[in-house]
């Protein structure tokens, strides 16, 4: 590139970022050291990733270079973990400026980069029907079968069960969530079940080839929902497992009624705006004395920010999950007595270890099924993910209510 140089640059980061925990590697192949010599290495692969920092400083301009393959890191964990304990020094508008400057210089003269083809920016009313759907289907219309080569034969995207460090398969962990929502809610044979974002049919199969009850599921997803009713089918309960493609909201309407509800993985897409709704129309939808089982994330710090901007548009989008007082007032408002709940944040993070570790093992098939942009997202957000459980950030409960 021509006047472009990385001199000035690494002299302004080594001069205004005097301890570095990390390594940069340029793409002319000069290189800023570790102030202590450890830590991961950053490779910036061309000028563009500098363009990618300057269009959109911050978070949302350094995962755009990541997810572009501009930047690539040699210990994806180290990064995490740098990431979750490193504190930078403050930086006024000089340094800004000057770091900035240099980046330009670094760069030379180019058009500004265009936004990968994996990143997501919402429009419309955040949480209405419309907006809710696409940023679902961004998350989940990928491919079921690149869904499949991490999650594994169960097809379960919430976390396992492994009962205080029981040494067992993803796959046993799996059926033991799946048991332990169908114990917590008593299923009987016979009775009518309803499953809240079911995803690819995991618990509608477990609950009507295990216990005999009737399920229809409920998703936003097409390609999600063809696949459960395939897995139905080939499990021979085709004629107890109804899925269908439509919002909570809309169910109401239908004048059907539950015995119980399964809401595994689903509130934490809801939002405080809509989360009194959310609670009111499951209660609409239940049988007098009918139970729920509520499973999903929350933040467990009231000081932390619902999401960063990465999440926003490259993993899930609107995604907010709350706190967990306010998710259990929400249930209490509409009729709910809460007779138990239960946390499971070392289970989700081990999960999480299971699924990033399947991903890598199989990740010429990922390319494949998915494209590099969203293989790189996906890499990311499980060990981003399971950092967050591991480091009190989120977690998950599991709480079993009855309508009063």
């Amino acid at each position: 590139m021509p006047f472009a140089t990385t001199a000035p640059l690494r002299r302004e980061i080594e001069s205004r970022l005097p301890e570095r925990p990390f390594a940069v590697e340029f793409w002319d192949g000069t290189r800023l050291p570790a102030s202590d010599g450890s830590g991961p290495t950053f490779y910036v692969r061309s000028p563009r990733a500098a363009a990618q920092a300057l269009l959109a400083p911050g978070q949302l301009g350094l995962g755009r270079a990541y997810v572009s393959g501009e930047i690539e890191v040699d210990d994806m964990d180290a990064v995490i973990g740098l990431l979750d304990s490193w504190r930078p020094p403050a930086l006024d508008g000089a340094d800004k400026r000057a770091l900035a400057l240099a980046a330009v210089r670094a760069a030379g003269l180019q058009r500004p980069p265009k936004r990968p083809a994996a990143e997501l920016r919402p429009s419309g009313r955040r949480h209405s029907k419309e907006r809710d759907a696409r940023a679902v289907r961004h998350h989940y219309d990928v491919s079921n079968e690149f869904f499949e080569l991490f999650l594994g034969p169960t097809m379960v995207y919430s976390c396992a069960i492994w009962r205080d460090g029981e040494k067992k398969t993803l796959e046993e962990a799996q059926e033991e969530k799946l048991d332990t929502v169908a114990r917590k809610l008593a299923l009987k044979e016979g009775e009518r079940v309803l499953d809240v974002g079911c995803g690819w049919g995991g618990f509608p199969l477990w609950a009507a080839q295990r216990y005999g009850v009737s399920v229809v599921g409920i998703t936003l997803s097409p390609p999600q929902a063809e696949k459960a009713r395939e897995r139905a089918e080939a499990a021979g309960v085709g004629d107890r497992v109804e899925i269908r493609v439509m919002d909570y909201r809309d169910l109401p309407a239908s004048g059907e009624k539950f015995d119980a509800i399964a809401s595994i993985g689903m509130v934490e897409h809801v939002g405080s705006a809509n989360i009194d709704l959310y609670a009111q129309t499951l209660s609409r939808l239940l049988e007098p004395g009918g139970r729920l089982l509520n499973h999903g994330i929350t933040r467990l710090r009231h000081t932390d920010a619902e999401a960063g901007a990465f999440s926003e548009r490259y993993v899930f989008p609107d995604a907010a999950p709350l706190h967990l007082s306010r998710n259990l007032l929400a249930l209490e408002r509409a009729g709910f007595v809460a007779h138990h709940v239960e946390d499971f944040a070392p289970d989700y993070a081990e999960t999480l270890r299971h699924w990033a570790q399947n991903l890598d093992d199989n990740l010429e098939e990922a390319i494949r099924l998915a494209g590099p942009e969203r293989v790189r997202v996906w890499r990311l957000y499980l060990r981003a993910a399971r950092n967050g459980f591991e480091s009190g950030f989120t977690s998950i409960y599991q709480a079993r209510c009855e309508l009063g």
